[in-house]
């Protein structure tokens, strides 16, 4: 309906400027059109978080206290402009906070940093269940909103960093976590994520080791250069926006590398375990192979496992179904032996009831 609605005013437009104006004008009002048209995805973007923000504390209120903080990170990757006077400015970011009900304040208790996947999208209520299943197991979780996030602006949009500074703001997520909730135990936090979320939880126990016990990465991104040669040009277009690096891949390679996991395999010392299906039809199997045999040849320990075509494809282990819910269960067993959660699942039965309500 809504892309109705526009592709019409477009359409009356242009047939009222064509009939009054010569191609330049022409042009020019083709342009602020597009321009007007942006503005209002956003615009609508904005309506749909507010809506969903709602749907949280319809979903999960019952089992978990939610708040919604604003926290500052680090400043644009690149000034806006040559002369941004304010380009130093810390960045001011959203964070999602989930705390169970049911915990003793004066106990200390793991924290899952849950970043949402995505080139640009948000943290939505499609994660209800596996918030719910943390929540039964005694997990705080923050979920952050990083740079280039949807339902916020055009400005937060155009701050994207994929690969980058959307780091700084998943560990800043973190820190903030540690600093202002003296139940959160500092020595017991995993990052966990999927997809774009995946490719993070990669880069901050690459990265930021010392933050994290463990990690989960599912059907990461994992290295760029394979990623966009294996996807088609439109894909290319979010990177080399003036407003991100500018450049394609064959302009600028080492820019691309640097913002690949791959590239810092070498650094792994923490538990990790990665998932990929053979029917992936986003992040395709053959790229998280990459990862996997990058982290083989530097001689790491680490746990992965390569599902063969999984109901779901990309989400094949975050649907509904019970092939997902079990291979959940398989997840939230890692995290155990890690994190040491006060109330582990027993079973994938226990496990389904807490994320459904019903076994």
């Amino acid at each position: 309906m809504k892309t109705k609605l526009f592709f019409t005013v477009f359409l009356l437009s242009i047939f009222s400027v064509f009939s009054q104006n010569n191609d330049s004008t022409l042009l020019k009002e083709i342009q602020k059109l597009n321009d007007k048209l942006d503005n209002y995805q956003h615009t609508f973007d904005q309506v749909l978080k507010n809506i969903d923000d709602v749907l949280w504390f319809e979903r999960v209120s019952d089992v978990a206290y939610i708040d919604k903080v604003r926290i500052a990170t680090t400043p644009r990757w690149k000034p806006r402009t040559p002369d941004d006077r304010f380009a130093g400015n810390k960045l001011q970011i959203y964070s999602y906070v989930f705390i169970p009900k049911n915990i003793n304040p004066e106990k200390k208790y793991p924290l899952i940093v849950l970043p949402h996947g995505g080139v640009h999208a948000d943290f939505t209520t499609y994660h209800t269940h596996i918030v719910r299943e943390m929540m039964a197991q005694g997990y705080i979780v923050v979920a952050p909103e990083y740079r280039g996030s949807t339902g916020y602006g055009k400005k937060y949009y155009e701050n994207i960093d994929y690969g980058g500074r959307e780091n700084d703001d998943v560990l800043a997520s973190r820190d903030y976590m540690l600093e202002n909730y003296s139940f959160v135990d500092k020595e017991r936090v995993a990052v966990v994520g999927w997809s774009h979320g995946g490719m993070i939880a990669l880069m901050q126990i690459l990265l930021n080791p010392d933050g994290y016990k463990c990690a989960f990465a599912g059907v990461p991104v994992s290295d760029l250069h394979n990623r966009l040669e294996s996807h088609d040009e439109s894909y290319t277009k979010y990177f080399s926006a003036d407003y991100f690096i500018g450049q394609t891949p064959d302009e600028n390679p080492q820019e691309y590398t640097r913002r690949s996991p791959t590239h810092y395999a070498k650094n792994l010392n923490k538990p990790l375990l990665i998932h990929t299906n053979t029917n992936d039809n986003d992040v395709y199997v053959e790229e998280v192979k990459l990862m996997i045999d990058s982290l083989k040849y530097h001689g790491k320990d680490f746990e992965y496992r390569i599902f063969e075509n999984s109901s779901g494809g990309h989400s094949f282990d975050r649907i509904d179904m019970k092939e997902a819910t079990d291979i959940r269960f398989s997840i939230y067993k890692f995290l155990e032996k890690h994190l040491n959660p006060p109330k582990p699942f027993k079973n994938a039965k226990a496990m389904r009831k807490a994320g459904y309500r019903f076994d």
